[in-house]
């Protein structure tokens, strides 16, 4: 994409052709693009307003996408037609499955990304979408007025406000992806400045104060860092380990059979470590380094390399060193994130072995921002309290673009819904990654950044990164209406395919001997004497499908495509079976609505004092959601089930969410007594 494109997409942008809109989308990160561009899929005119055009989809830290747990969110983005998918393939140099020892439960997709070719597509899809309209300002407050007596909440936003002035844009509904800006400062040493991110201005001070004294929101405050970029050409590799790529890349999307880039033209990632050297420059500096000195709380599984040093003092600690693009002369050390002065920044990297004469492009920096306790949020990313406003990314409480993007698809679906008129959705956590991460924010809260791990998942059999389309993408088209009609029809045939090459696996049974004659080179059991099915011998960890298609080529060999899936289908189908009972449980629970008005001091039923606090606090939409609480006892469950039916309050599709009315019951900062999940 040329800046002649851009600069014509800004002015075109700049002179609205209409006043009102459907969705506006605020922030052009990774939760602003998914969530304009799933708005626009729903059928709603979406207007997105970022600062400058130019930086959609700007990779802001690491060059990289997916990873365990993550690269779940990227899959499952893809299957509801999402963008980031996509825009992996296209610009991946560098792809891995990571946890590959593992079950294909918990691998991890992952690439490296060219920043300007993720950037470019992000930014063409966008620009093409249909019904999207992107604006290059600043927004300076959100409009906000009485609330739809016909509704739950305290207040309704009908658009915004743009800083240059007093141009009002309106809309139904509104979705805040404010990321790193709100209240944002940069730190960098005992330097600090108004910012979210270097180079970009910070955001209106009137959008924080919307938020929290017109709106009355719960705000709190967390720091994140990223690391200096350094000179490639001033790295010696030979002290450095080289580690390769997959040698066949595995696509992030659905869609796509091969990436953009050719096996034999990824480039390499290279591997060192830290010394004592990079320790002593880190107390050293303690007292240059304003950010590190403070307790807001930065994220845990991606810390600077001063709270490294500080929490795991005498260790060497890995140093990544990542490509940047084809043609970048510059290098990320993943691991590296630091706050320290310029030049101390410079002393420390030449501790590290291959860096002893490395050069500094541009230097780490610390920053702080504003979140929104998501406890005050609904299963459909709404402000329980404010019609209309929807929140993702960042200003949520989590990190990383995965979870970001995840997010912003999700607001802009239920965005796009409120502003048609359309019932809210939720994604069960017994269904998605995306269900666990917004069921563990909206139920939990934060004491710090939310990072998705596998572990997370209680039902990792069953969310594998595989079968993501056929758990979403049908959803997405019957149910949602995000996705289009032609990725729809792929996962049909996907489906359709795998459903027909089980049976028909299935319909092979011989016995074990006989089995052996077909398989001559498998070990399988003579002392077996039941019948062994094709499935059960996918089961065995050295049958391929491929053999199978081998030994029954009539059968089987139109279906070698899906040679993979039809393995992990095998392995993982005991699992799956096993767990299908505790998920229609859940299920079952989640479809039981707690009244957001009622009264759990009064309730008649037995709760201790302390269960009815923690349900007033945090006050569960469903009764699956209050089962996840801490503090919440299996009696308490008990009671509160019989209540529901006894009352009469199942789900019966209400077209709205109905957040709490009364203001003495708003969700205490950041999940008080609340943890997150390990």
């Amino acid at each position: 994409m040329t800046f002649r494109f851009l600069l014509l997409a800004s002015r075109r942008a700049g002179h609205l052709a209409r006043q009102q809109y459907d969705v506006i989308v605020v922030g052009g990160g990774h939760a602003g693009a998914e969530a304009a561009a799933a708005a626009a899929r729903m059928g709603a005119e979406t207007l997105l307003v970022t600062q400058k055009i130019h930086t959609i989809g700007v990779l802001s830290c690491n060059p990289s996408l997916g990873g365990i747990g993550k690269g779940h969110l990227v899959k499952e983005i893809d299957a509801l037609d999402g963008l980031c998918g996509r825009a992996g393939d296209w610009a991946g140099i560098y792809f891995s499955i990571l946890n590959r020892k593992k079950g294909p439960a918990v691998w991890g997709p992952r690439a490296q990304l060219d920043r300007q070719r993720y950037r470019e597509f992000i930014q063409a899809e966008l620009l093409g979408t249909p019904r999207l309209t992107v604006l290059e300002g600043s927004v300076e407050e959100l409009q906000v007025t009485e609330p739809n007596p016909e509704e739950p909440g305290h207040h309704r936003v009908t658009g915004i406000r743009l800083a240059n002035g007093s141009h009002q844009i309106s809309a139904r509904s509104v979705v805040l992806t404010t990321g790193t800006f709100l209240s944002g400062s940069l730190f960098m040493g005992q330097t600090t400045s108004p910012g979210g991110r270097i180079g970009d201005a910070p955001s209106s001070a009137g959008l924080s104060y919307t938020l929290q004294e017109r709106l009355g929101l719960r705000v709190g405050r967390l720091r994140t860092g990223t690391p200096p970029r350094i000179v490639k050409d001033s790295v010696d590799f030979s002290l450095v380990e080289p580690h390769l790529p997959d040698k066949h890349p595995t696509p992030f999307s659905f869609l796509n059979t091969h990436v953009r880039c050719k096996p034999e033209e990824q480039l390499l990632c290279y591997l060192t470590c830290t010394t004592p050297g990079v320790e002593r420059v880190v107390r050293e500096s303690l007292h240059l380094n304003c950010h590190i000195q403070q307790d807001t709380k930065g994220p845990r599984y991606c810390p600077s390399i001063e709270s490294r040093v500080l929490r795991f003092p005498g260790r060497a600690h890995q140093v990544w060193l990542e490509p940047e693009g084809v043609n970048s002369d510059l290098l990320y050390p993943q691991g590296l994130s630091m706050t320290m002065p310029p030049d101390m920044q410079l002393l420390l990297i030449r501790e590290i072995p291959g860096m002893q004469r490395a050069e500094i492009h541009t230097p780490g920096y610390g920053v702080q921002y504003d979140f929104v306790c998501p406890t005050q949020l609904s299963p459909a990313l709404q402000v329980k309290s404010t019609q209309g406003l929807f929140l993702a990314g960042q200003i949520n409480g989590t990190t990383g673009y995965e979870e970001a993007a995840a997010q912003g698809l999700w607001a802009g679906v239920n965005a796009a819904r409120w502003a048609l008129s359309m019932p809210p959705l939720a994604l069960s956590r017994t269904e998605s990654y995306i269900g666990v991460l917004i069921d563990d924010l909206i139920s939990r809260g934060v004491t710090e950044p939310y990072r998705m791990f596998t572990s997370r998942a209680e039902f990792r059999a069953s969310l594998r990164p595989d079968n993501a389309d056929l758990r979403l993408t049908l959803k997405g088209f019957e149910e949602v209406g995000c996705v289009s009609s032609l990725r729809y029809q792929e996962a049909v045939r996907v489906r359709d395919s795998l459903q027909e090459a089980l049976a028909a696996l299935q319909t092979l049974t011989l016995s074990a001997p006989n089995w052996t004659k077909k398989l001559p080179n498998i070990r399988i059991s003579e002392v077996k004497t039941t019948s062994l099915t094709g499935v059960d011998l996918l089961q065995y960890r050295d049958v391929s499908f491929e053999m199978l298609a081998s030994a029954f080529p009539e059968c089987l060999s139109r279906f070698t495509e899906f040679s993979q899936r039809l393995k992990i289908e095998a392995v993982y189908r005991f699992h799956c079976e096993l767990q299908k009972k505790e998920i229609e449980r859940i299920q079952k629970e989640e479809n039981m609505a707690l009244p957001q008005d009622i009264d759990y001091f009064s309730l008649p039923v037995s709760l201790s004092q302390e269960v009815r606090e923690i349900l007033d606090r945090f006050r569960p939409s469903t009764l699956g959601a209050a089962t996840r609480l801490q503090g919440i006892t299996p009696a308490a469950i008990v009671n509160l089930l019989q209540y529901v039916y006894h009352t009469g309050q199942k789900e019966r599709g209400p077209r709205r969410n109905k957040p709490d009315h009364k203001e003495d019951r708003e969700e205490e900062l950041c999940a008080r007594n609340a943890s997150i999940p390990q």
